[in-house]
């Protein structure tokens, strides 16, 4: 499965997004900072809007998801178990995902906005798709729902998933990485020799890096473990 984009730009006011290059199987990341154009990376992976300049191709991919980054714009059930039957999941199953168990007959605007959330991405991580794209899963979650997240997300990678946030300091274990330069994407590589690469790093591995240790992966847990081969 493969996702081109092949010289790809969309005008926003006074500047253009660009983006190309493949996003293969497996979790991508995309950082950049806020506004910088990752929300319109995202709208067309998942075909929803086409660019302006370019063209992007699909191969081998049939099904596809997009998970809005707020939850509450794409409600479609006046209760939670009939926003979960939307989707096409078993209720019982998703609600205890989503910590949700017994609150099927709720109106989902009763939710927290971290409760949303979940239950959301809870919907979305319950079915297959060939390509998967997140656009800001870990906004309204604690430390423990994005960690909660990061572990779904892992179970994903005979997907193409696109993983859109500037979340930095709970991630799940990914396999490629991308960035934004001002408004342009780029393809900075396979993960762990990408993460020398990475201008949007964050401080944690930036020091790592510093001091000659490349951690594995950006996991709190590959964070700490190359912490533990400086102490050694």
């Amino acid at each position: 499965m493969e996702l081109a984009f092949e010289g790809v730009s969309v005008t926003r006011g006074s500047y253009d997004i660009r983006v190309s290059g493949s996003f293969c199987q497996g979790i991508n990341l995309v950082s950049g900072r806020v506004g910088s154009g990752k929300s319109t990376v995202a709208a067309m992976a998942a075909g929803i809007l086409s660019p302006d300049g370019g063209s992007i191709h699909r191969k081998g991919i049939s099904t596809s998801m997009l998970s809005f980054q707020f939850p509450e714009s794409g409600l479609t059930g006046s209760t939670v178990k009939e926003e979960v039957y939307s989707y096409g999941v078993h209720d019982a199953d998703t609600l205890a995902m989503a910590d949700l168990s017994g609150r099927g007959e709720d109106d989902p605007l009763s939710l927290s906005r971290g409760e949303l959330k979940k239950l959301s991405l809870a919907c979305v991580l319950s079915r297959p798709w060939d390509l998967l794209v997140l656009d800001g899963p870990f906004e309204a979650l604690d430390c423990r729902g994005k960690r909660e997240v990061c572990r779904w997300i892992e179970h994903r990678r005979s997907s193409i998933v696109i993983l859109c946030t500037h979340e930095q300091h709970i991630l799940p274990r990914i396999d490629a990485l991308w960035e934004f330069q001002e408004h342009t994407l780029v393809f900075r590589g396979l993960v762990p020799e990408a993460l020398a690469r990475w201008d949007l790093a964050p401080t944690s591995i930036k020091t790592l890096i510093s001091r000659g240790t490349l951690p594995f992966n950006v996991s709190e847990d590959d964070i700490r473990e190359a912490a533990c081969r400086i102490q050694g």
